[in-house]
């Protein structure tokens, strides 16, 4: 590559503005893809880091934000050449390392952890899916851990497709991204019904996504889930998936859980939210595929995660283009906690 800097948008310290500024352009290790990035989506976790220095402590700062990222490949490291070749359109999940982060024009990714973008997908939509989507795999089909997941069978391996069927599951917030995953992964894995809770106007979206049965969380409150539930289901509901993880939902949650039934979080669980007991288990999800765990996990699933895209087993999220580039990202990132039902997506080259 000539180019030697790029622009990016970096964080100088803990709580400090977002700063649109250039930093040098990495040059893939073994196993490594340079990226070019094209679209870049926002999520909660970038307000966290923003504001608290969550993860990004560990790195030292100037910090980069951005975990979902969408783009083509520039150049390979040692020991990719065949599998992966410049001009490739890929989507990606980051982690927060300085050059590996996506607020930025280029970044780093292992070349083992992503995939094709089918021809069905922009790279807008590709963007919606790397971190929602692990989030919610990692929780469902991840081996049972306290940072893990359910242990359930995937639908991608042999006889994982409707091996569930007949079995409800619940999903609290089915209209956010995580949820929206969720949603789609326990229909292939053939639960039935599927139950969410959202607001009235993403009733259709959820429905979509899997759901079978709705739950307007303001006109019936989490404190009457249980009888909303019974309503739908005398089963006993031995899955959980709460994609909003607030002391409400977590509380509600847990108890309507089945004895033996895994809960799984994707916030650190409330204290309000009570030990195991009746062999219920609490599952606090961590779906950073790119470092520790579950990075074999997440290999495997990359493996199969084009295909069921270009299928449409598995769709994006519903987006909302933000003006300006990364410059119009730090506006995302303050609003973002407020909207419902859409992915917020910056386009790297509208940047100023």
């Amino acid at each position: 590559m000539s180019l030697s800097t790029q622009k990016a948008l970096l964080l100088r310290s803990k709580g400090a503005p977002f700063e649109l500024t250039t930093r040098p352009i990495p040059s893939p290790g073994p196993g490594q893809v340079l990226i070019k990035n094209v679209a870049v989506a926002l999520n909660p976790v970038d307000k966290y880091i923003q504001k608290f220095g969550f993860i990004v402590d560990a790195y030292g700062y100037p910090a980069l934000a951005g975990s979902d990222g969408a783009g083509d490949i520039v150049e390979v490291g040692e020991g990719v050449s065949g599998r992966w070749v410049a001009g490739d359109k890929v989507l990606y999940q980051s982690f927060w390392a300085q050059d590996r982060a996506t607020f930025q024009e280029y970044t780093l990714a292992d070349a083992v952890r992503i995939a094709k973008i089918p021809e069905n997908l922009t790279y807008e939509q590709a963007a919606t899916v790397p971190l929602g989507f692990s989030t919610a795999a990692v929780g469902l089909y991840a081996p049972f851990a306290p940072r893990g997941g359910a242990g359930l069978t995937p639908p991608w391996e042999e006889g994982g497709r409707g091996k569930y069927a007949g079995k409800p599951a619940l999903v609290i917030g089915g209209a956010s991204s995580v949820g929206q995953f969720a949603l789609q992964l326990l229909k292939l894995s053939g639960f039935s019904p599927i139950i969410t809770t959202a607001s009235a106007h993403n009733a259709d979206y959820c429905k979509i996504a899997g759901a079978t049965h709705f739950i307007d969380y303001h006109a019936r409150p989490y404190a009457s889930l249980a009888a909303s539930i019974s309503q739908i289901t005398t089963e006993p509901l031995e899955l959980i998936y709460d994609a909003i993880s607030s002391p409400e939902t977590m509380v509600a949650s847990w108890n309507i859980l089945a004895p033996g039934g895994t809960l799984g979080v994707v916030l650190q669980p409330s204290v309000a939210v009570p030990g195991e007991s009746d062999g219920k288990r609490l599952v606090w999800i961590f779906a950073v595929i790119n470092d520790g765990d579950h990075m074999q996990f997440g290999a495997e699933f990359y493996k199969h995660l084009s295909g069921m895209l270009e299928m449409g087993d598995i769709k994006p999220n519903r987006i909302e283009l933000l003006k300006g580039g990364l410059e119009g990202i730090p506006d995302g990132v303050e609003r973002m906690l407020s909207i419902s039902g859409v992915k917020l997506i910056a386009r790297v080259d509208e940047t100023p």
